[in-house]
């Protein structure tokens, strides 16, 4: 597991239409048409309804995203790019890595390699399908809850994508530069789609918007054109659209596996699209499609996706320095501060907890959160998370074992706690997870911290110190010192990368037999 954190955070048409790849600087030409339109009243400034359509004939949306994914490539990608889509890949590896003997890692692991294949599952030295591959291995880059984050109206992890595009990569022989354009791809769609839309009001859970960001990923390694690159997000979305009871009341082991099922069926999706299938359409649009169905109407301008010269949301996201949910990121070095200055936790009367709605929402408005049974719950729990942080120092994956959690010093701490939104903290957007947390002393004297940002967030992002370091902590000594300085290495070189599956293989951490 990674070592304990040292910072301290601030205080205070139709689809199946073929549709030809369109050039960034034709987009930004039409986008002017259009903003010229709506200037003059003859165009909408929202997604309509299918009765409401006007007459004006306006491209799909997942046309345009197709477009958007076909035109980019890994020269379009700056090298501050290129080095923050390297740091997430080793970071998302060492969180599988260190995942690696969970028991539902395990499970995922074992159902994926009884189909042979030519995708790595990574820790071993065997192979499966390439969406199968995509599952298992985005299920240990997912379980710990300690792979990167981004926020936007709700919280994700975009690093859940990289698995799947490792092993499409793989499985196509594609080159460590094509690999970068399309984990930018798969980035870059889901957290714009993540701004843009609101999946939260109607009960549907965060990986329903990775099915088009990983079809297209997807496709893209696949070397789809923009015609078949709509059908793998028409194919990736109709069928596949999860609910929202995975995040809520006692959490399961789904929690941490849902992004890398939607990871495997959009991987399938690009698999059929790429045989000659199609799929519903217009799938965001349509009478029946997603607008109308899940998030309600929207606009969203492809024209200003991250490209060359328009910096990429990647950029946006954070690396988590504990594992465990984001919006308690804040709250663990708040709460380590102010234990640090009260000295005595015996003298702490009561502890107010203040966060953002969502931060509520998620992890502290239900009963279950206040008495966690299980792992998944414990990882989901503030007033949990923060009072282990306030006796331990640090969170760590040790943090959720069912003693930690079954603790009865930490059950009746908690019992001190009262979380509630602030609409202050609420109304701060961008990256930012505020949280504040003020102890109560028993001489009635208040000492509290409020944090903005945990190290590894946009504001105060890793170096490769700092990576290396996390990475090092969650391999732990499953490698001698000398490899994994090895592995780093290769990884560092990812873009002059050719041979995929040999870089892969380096991480086998059982032979071949097992």
């Amino acid at each position: 597991m990674m070592q304990r954190a040292k910072a301290a955070g601030r205080t205070a048409p139709h689809a199946a239409t073929p549709v030809r790849p369109v050039s960034f600087a034709r987009r930004r030409a039409m986008a002017g048409t259009a903003a010229a339109l709506c200037l003059a009243g003859l165009m909408p400034r929202r997604v309509l309804a299918a009765s409401e359509a006007p007459d004006l004939p306006v491209q799909p949306l997942a046309d345009r995203l197709a477009a958007y994914a076909a035109g980019l490539s890994f020269e379009d990608l700056d090298s501050a790019t290129v080095e923050r889509v390297k740091t997430h890949v080793i970071d998302a590896i060492g969180c599988g890595i260190g995942a690696f003997d969970e028991r539902p890692v395990q499970i995922c692991r074992d159902v994926a390699l009884a189909v042979p294949g030519r995708a790595t599952v990574i820790g071993t030295a065997r192979k499966t399908s390439a969406d199968l591959a995509s599952f298992a291995n985005g299920a240990a880059f997912r379980y710990l809850d300690f792979n990167d984050t981004y926020v936007g109206r709700f919280a994700i992890h975009p690093s859940d994508h990289i698995a799947a595009c490792l092993a499409v990569a793989e499985t196509e022989r594609a080159s460590g530069k094509e690999l970068i354009a399309a984990i930018i791809v798969a980035y870059e769609v889901n957290c714009r789609l993540v701004d843009a839309l609101d999946i939260s009001t109607r009960g549907w859970d965060p990986p329903v918007l990775s099915l088009p960001a990983v079809a297209l990923a997807a496709g893209k390694l696949m070397k789809l054109g923009p015609d078949r690159l709509t059908q793998a997000v028409n194919l990736a979305i109709n069928d596949h659209i999860p609910m929202a009871q995975t995040r809520v009341q006692t959490l399961s082991d789904w929690k941490g596996l849902a992004d890398a099922e939607a990871g495997r069926n959009a991987v399938f999706a690009a698999m059929l699209a790429r045989g000659g299938l199609t799929g519903p359409a217009p799938i965001f649009e349509g009478q029946s499609g997603f607008f109308r169905q899940v998030t309600g109407s929207a606009s969203i301008d492809t024209g200003l996706f991250g490209r060359r010269g328009v910096p990429f949301r990647i950029h946006q996201c954070a690396l988590k320095p504990y594992p465990a949910v984001i919006y308690s990121q804040t709250a663990i070095v708040a709460g380590i501060e102010v234990a640090k200055e009260v000295g005595s936790l015996d003298r702490i009367a009561a502890i107010e907890i203040a966060t953002t709605k969502r931060g509520y929402q998620r992890t502290a408005s239900e009963p279950e959160k206040w008495s966690p049974k299980t792992r998944d719950t414990a990882d989901h729990s503030l007033p949990y998370i923060t009072a282990r942080a306030m006796f331990d120092g640090d969170i760590t994956n040790e943090s959720f074992a069912p003693h930690m959690y079954r603790d009865p010093r930490i059950l009746a701490f908690m019992q001190k706690i009262k979380v509630s939104e602030d609409s202050v903290l609420t109304a701060r957007v961008g990256a930012a997870v505020p949280t504040r947390v003020t102890a109560i002393l028993d001489d009635g004297r208040r000492i509290s911290r409020e944090v903005d940002f945990a190290p590894g967030f946009p504001g105060r992002p890793m170096n490769r110190a700092e990576v290396e370091r996390k990475f090092r902590g969650n391999i732990g000594k499953r490698w001698p010192e000398a490899r994994t300085n090895a592995i780093l290495e290769a990884l560092w070189a990812l873009d002059r990368t050719d041979d995929l599956a040999a870089l892969l293989g380096r991480l086998a951490l059982q032979p071949a037999d097992k």
